[in-house]
């Protein structure tokens, strides 16, 4: 039974490897997809105005 414990624990350690490179890659996907806030607010002084010609 001693020599599952290293097998155990070096997949274990696979996983955790795969688990940090998939969640490396989903960072970064999510950032080159990011919207920067600049371009999400570029609207809200153009509403406003037109609000108060009303």
């Amino acid at each position: 039974m001693s020599d599952d414990a290293p097998a155990e624990s070096r997949g274990e350690q696979i996983q955790q490897a795969e688990r940090a490179a998939a969640r490396q890659r989903i960072l970064d996907l999510a950032e080159k997809e990011r919207i920067p806030v600049e371009e999400t607010t570029r609207a809200v002084p153009d509403r406003r105005w037109r609000r108060g010609q009303s």
